[in-house]
C-alpha cells in the first residue's frame, strides 16, 4: 500500500475543510506593513491576530537594528551549531540578559520556541521520571510529554485538588521507580487567556518533591510589575524552576530561552538534541533580540499601552454580555454558540462588510457548537479601534443569534490552491 493514499480521502480533522478554507479562513495572508491596520485580498482591515503585543515588530528603532546586523553580518553568520562553532559572546550576552531579567542565574538560548520546548521535556524527562501537566498545555508540551517513553498524569486545568491526586500517584511511582516528578504548566493559556495558578502550585512544593517548568511564551514581556513574565505576577520566581519564554510574541521575533539555576542549564546546553544538531540562532536575530529585550527593559510605556487597550476592549465586550471566559491577560477569547458554517460566515461578515480581521477557532480545536473569536490587543491599537470592534461585534452576534448565518452554505470564497 501507498503510504500516501491515504491522505487523498482524508487530510485530517483540520484540514478536512482545506478547499473551502485554504487562504481564506486557513492560512491567510496578512500583507503590508506590521501595523494594527493591514491588508487582506486587497483590502485594509483591522487586524487583531498579531502577537505583537508591545508594537515592537514594526518599531523604527528595531527595524533599523535588524537592518544594520543584517547588513553586518548577512544570516548566514554563526556558521554552524553552538556547541562545535556557532558560539559568540553576543549569543552568550542575551542569555545573561534573559536570565536577569526573569530573575535566574542561567539562560539558555533556543532557536524555536515549540521546538524547544520538546527539546526540554526530551531532556530532563527519563524512563523512570514522571510528568505531571494541565490539560490545556499548549500543542509544544502535548508533543514533548506524548514523546516521554515513561508515565504521565494529567489535571483538569487548573484543578488543583487534581493536581494534589496526580502528585500524590506520581509520588507513589516515582519512588518505586527511583526517578522524579516533572510537573508542567502554562504561566498564560494562549488559547483561553487565564493564567495557570503558579502560586498554589510553588506551595504544593511544600508537601510534595517536583520540578516545576512553565511555557510563558504569553506571559513574557507583558506580565509582572517590570514584565518579566508571569512567575513576577505571582512573586513565585525562586520556585519556578525552569522559566521558558519566545521571542515570537511581545519580543516580535523568532527564537526563544529557557531559564534556571546554572547546573540545570549547562546540563541543557550538553543535552537539547533540538539545540546540539541545529545551527546557531543567526547574529541578525541575536542581535535584534539584545534591542528589543532593553526596550522591553527600558521603555515601560510599551506595556502601559498595551493594558490600556486590553482593558478598554475587555471591558467593552463584558459591559455588551458577551462572554470572555476567564481571561486575565491580554489574550481576549470571545466565545459564542454555534457550528463550523456559521462561524465561517461569521467570520467573513466581519471580514468583508466591517474590515475586522480576527483568528477564528472550531471545532475540532474546540468542542462541536463552539465557536472562539480570538482577539490579540497590541500597543498598535487605538481606543478607535476598540469602539469600531465593538460597534462590529454586536452587529454579528444579533445576526448569528437570529439564525442570519445558518439559513446558508459556507460563505464561496476563491482559495489560494
Amino acid at each position: 500500500m501507498d503510504i500516501f493514499a491515504k491522505f487523498r480521502t482524508n487530510q485530517g480533522d483540520i484540514g478536512k475543510y482545506m478547499k473551502q478554507a485554504h487562504g481564506y479562513f486557513a492560512f491567510p495572508k496578512l500583507e503590508g506593513e506590521i501595523s494594527a491596520k493591514m491588508n487582506f485580498r486587497g483590502k485594509e482591515v483591522l487586524t487583531w491576530s498579531l502577537n505583537n503585543y508591545l508594537g515592537l515588530g514594526n518599531h523604527p528603532e528595531v527595524r533599523k537594528t535588524d537592518a544594520d546586523a543584517a547588513a553586518q553580518y548577512g544570516m548566514a553568520y554563526p556558521m554552524g551549531a553552538r556547541m562545535m562553532s556557532g558560539q559568540t559572546a553576543r549569543h552568550e550576552e542575551l542569555e545573561r540578559e534573559l536570565a536577569s531579567f526573569v530573575g535566574k542565574k542561567d539562560a539558555f538560548l533556543l532557536n524555536y520556541g515549540y521546538q524547544g520546548m520538546v527539546s526540554i521535556i526530551d531532556a530532563v524527562c527519563g524512563r523512570n521520571d514522571v510528568i505531571v501537566y494541565d490539560s490545556e498545555s499548549h500543542a509544544c508540551i502535548l508533543d514533548g510529554v506524548r514523546l516521554h517513553m515513561g508515565k504521565r498524569y494529567v489535571y483538569p486545568h487548573n484543578n488543583m485538588e487534581n493536581l494534589r491526586k496526580q502528585l500524590e500517584r506520581a509520588t507513589k511511582l516515582a519512588e518505586k521507580q527511583k526517578g522524579g516528578i516533572f510537573v508542567i504548566t502554562e504561566g498564560v493559556f494562549g488559547m483561553s487567556g487565564d493564567l495557570g495558578k503558579l502560586d498554589e502550585i510553588v506551595k504544593l512544593k511544600e508537601e510534595f518533591e517536583f520540578r516545576l517548568l512553565v511555557d510563558d511564551a504569553h506571559g513574557f514581556g507583558v506580565m509582572g510589575k517590570t514584565g518579566a513574565g508571569a512567575p513576577e505576577f505571582f512573586g513565585v520566581q525562586d520556585g519556578v524552576d525552569l522559566h521558558f519564554g519566545t521571542f515570537a510574541k511581545a519580543m516580535a521575533g523568532i527564537g526563544g530561552f529557557v531559564a534556571g539555576e546554572t547546573d540545570i542549564c549547562y546540563y541543557l546546553r550538553y543535552n537539547m538534541r533540538s539545540q546540539t544538531y541545529a545551527k546557531a540562532l543567526p547574529m541578525t536575530m541575536v542581535i535584534g533580540a539584545l534591542k528589543r529585550l532593553k526596550m522591553l527593559r527600558t521603555m515601560p510605556e510599551f506595556k502601559e499601552k498595551l493594558w490600556t487597550i486590553v482593558n478598554a476592549l475587555q471591558k467593552g465586550l463584558k459591559e455588551a454580555g458577551f462572554d470572555l471566559g476567564k481571561t486575565n491577560s491580554p489574550v481576549t477569547p470571545v466565545y459564542m454558540k454555534g457550528g463550523e458554517i456559521e462561524a465561517a460566515n461569521l467570520v467573513y461578515d466581519l471580514r468583508e462588510n466591517h474590515g475586522i480581521f480576527c483568528s477564528i477557532v472550531v471545532y475540532p480545536v474546540i468542542p462541536r457548537g463552539e465557536i472562539i473569536l480570538r482577539l490579540i490587543p497590541t500597543a498598535m491599537h487605538s481606543i478607535e479601534d476598540v469602539e469600531l470592534t465593538l460597534k462590529a461585534f454586536k452587529v454579528v452576534r444579533k445576526k448569528l443569534e437570529n439564525g442570519k448565518y445558518s439559513k446558508t452554505e459556507m460563505a464561496h470564497v476563491q482559495v489560494d490552491m
